[in-house]
């Protein structure tokens, strides 16, 4: 936990708050903070700055300075097809803290259907993980996440606008087309399954100006791709 992720309901009074539960318990247990520590803090979707330790017990309190701005945003859309449940977790996590604000979770005809109905897509499972990866990353500003169930309705429907304005990429094994580096333009990612893109879905991609690249012989995860491609792309 490089930073403590505050929301409104912590506060007890002006620029002081109370943690209990998983906060607290880092606090106390894993960086062992005592009264007069400070801590790196930040309002969820607000500003950052330090918090001083008044008291340790069941609760936590800190007075808190909020002063500065929140690391800018990577300009990627990451369209990534629903992985297993304990993957998709961690690659949450991970584009959180790799500063990812839009991100789209999309059904791919080798995507298990049972994975739909996973816990892991309840509203609070995902706030659970993007929180884990805003403390890594030392960031407040929340990403927003759209799970999509349907491939084709959303590829001709919706993704025409997700991606105007950006340079639109589709992770695909075999083209020999290596990653652009050093961007300084927005780009909408695509991940598609472990299994792979089939062809008529990587036609339709193609088809509205997506760029296919190649991320060498090895089939990733997508909690290994993830930053595999944007150290790539934007690093």
């Amino acid at each position: 936990m490089n930073l403590v992720l505050l929301f409104a309901e912590d506060f007890i009074a002006a620029g002081q708050v109370k943690l209990c539960g998983r906060r607290r318990d880092h606090i106390a247990s894993v960086l062992k903070s005592r009264p007069g520590d400070q801590l790196g803090v930040g309002l969820c979707n607000g500003k950052m700055g330090q918090g001083q330790i008044i008291d340790v017990g069941e609760t936590i309190v800190l007075n808190v300075t909020l002063d500065q701005d929140p690391p800018p945003p990577l300009p990627l859309t990451l369209i990534l097809a629903l992985p297993r449940p304990h993957i998709f977790k961690r690659t949450l996590a991970f584009a959180a803290a790799l500063g990812i604000k839009k991100m789209i979770i999309l059904s791919f005809a080798r995507v298990e259907q049972g994975l739909w109905n996973s816990s892991s897509l309840k509203s609070d499972v995902i706030k659970e993980q993007l929180c884990l990866g805003l403390e890594q990353g030392k960031d407040t500003m929340m990403p927003q996440v759209t799970v999509k169930d349907r491939f084709s309705p959303f590829v001709q429907d919706e993704l025409p606008a997700v991606m105007k304005g950006t340079l639109p990429l589709v992770a695909h094994p075999g083209t020999g087309t290596p990653c652009p580096q050093g961007l300084k333009i927005p780009a909408t990612l695509v991940i598609g399954p472990e299994g792979g893109i089939l062809p008529y879905e990587l036609e339709q991609l193609i088809n509205l100006g997506f760029k296919t690249i190649d991320l060498g012989p090895r089939i990733l995860r997508a909690d290994t791709a993830l930053p595999f491609v944007v150290g790539k792309i934007y690093i």
